[in-house]
């Protein structure tokens, strides 16, 4: 059953869960785990690269209708131990540095478990006046753990190589509202599991369905080449979270998506212009099932679809995307009825009433 319930339960199981890029087993396997446990499609695996690829056969259609989540997050991976247990680091996707400092960081070692730390560097009191006005570089940055020790770092099974992301725990605000890590893309995650909930749960459709829970976007959208090539899909749409920069100090022909105005489609942005018809069923299937929807500003950001839509001899793409406040940190907001108008949109993209 679909419900704002079943979405804040999943999005805060999925956000919980740490997957940087080129480490999303955690993420892939309950993914896979709760497709299979419930039965939700035909056939469902991880491919040599770590995608989650399922299919959903339809009865007699001639699309093969694909829809993209990515399931990693952008986070860091540890480059250097220092002989006193600190830790250096390099970024891997796209962070904004100056919200690093004194950040909450979780590391997951290689037997699975978690550790805590906290991102520091040179003490304000020991500082000039002219340095605390510069934005700390992350080469000057390092991760406390509390141990004491390089010995110690490498014992707790710490090493070059060994992944991490800025952490806060997932919290409940009001009006729906709901914080926390990793929503770019988990959200789109929550969007695919419950489509194919849908799917199992109504009437059969005619198309085939293609899901790809895709491993490293923020680098690349890697998992998105791959996944596309073995599907071939005949049509595409990416499943993101957006910026909502619906925030003081920013002029309204700036703002690329608003909280609470529903799911925001994309017609262009710096990785692929969008298929006009693909944006024509989204919008009169939208507006045929009275679903709220936007159109997202271009020129922003980039998406697996970037990728997808010049797969073989080329896939007709677009992205539908869930607005989201303070993206690319920890503390990521959205309204939870975005996800569920997310939901019902690709819906009824998918079961097409309006016959576009």
């Amino acid at each position: 059953m679909m419900n704002i319930e079943s979405i804040k339960v999943l999005q805060k199981e999925l956000s919980s869960l740490i997957g940087v890029s080129g480490y999303e087993d955690d993420v892939s396997d309950f993914i896979l785990k709760k497709i299979e446990k419930e039965n939700l499609v035909d056939k469902a695996w991880k491919d040599n690269l770590g995608n989650i690829l399922a299919v959903k056969e339809g009865t007699n259609g001639n699309n093969r209708i694909l829809l993209d989540a990515h399931t990693d997050e952008i986070g860091f991976m540890i480059s250097h131990i220092e002989n006193k247990g600190f830790l250096r680091f390099v970024p891997i996707g796209g962070w904004d540095t100056r919200i690093l400092l004194g950040q909450s960081v979780v590391i997951r070692s290689e037997p699975g478990k978690i550790h805590r730390g906290i991102i520091g560097s040179k003490p304000p009191h020991l500082t000039s006046l002219n340095e605390r006005k510069k934005i700390v570089e992350i080469s000057d940055m390092y991760i406390d753990v509390g141990m004491d020790s390089k010995e110690e770092v490498v014992k707790n099974n710490i090493v070059i190589g060994t992944t991490g992301t800025l952490f806060s725990p997932f919290a409940e605000f009001p009006n729906n509202m709901v914080r926390g890590k990793a929503f770019d893309d988990r959200t789109g995650c929550n969007v695919l599991l419950h489509i194919m909930k849908l799917l199992k749960e109504g009437a059969p459709v005619k198309d085939t369905l293609l899901f790809n829970f895709a491993v490293q976007e923020e680098i690349g959208g890697r998992g998105a080449i791959t996944g596309a090539f073995n599907l071939k899909p005949t049509v595409a749409i990416a499943i993101e979270n957006t910026t909502a920069a619906d925030v003081p100090g920013i002029k309204e022909a700036e703002v690329p998506a608003y909280i609470g105005k529903g799911p925001a489609i994309t017609v262009a942005d710096k990785s692929i212009i969008c298929s006009s018809k693909v944006n024509e069923r989204l919008v009169k299937n939208a507006e045929l099932d009275k679903i709220p929807y936007q159109i997202k500003k271009p020129m922003y950001g980039g998406t697996d679809a970037g990728k997808i839509h010049i797969s073989r001899e080329g896939v007709p793409s677009s992205v539908v995307s869930v607005p989201c406040r303070y993206i690319h940190s920890p503390t990521s907001l959205l309204k939870l009825e975005d996800i569920l108008n997310t939901i019902r949109l690709i819906d009824a993209f998918i079961r097409n009433s309006a016959n576009i």
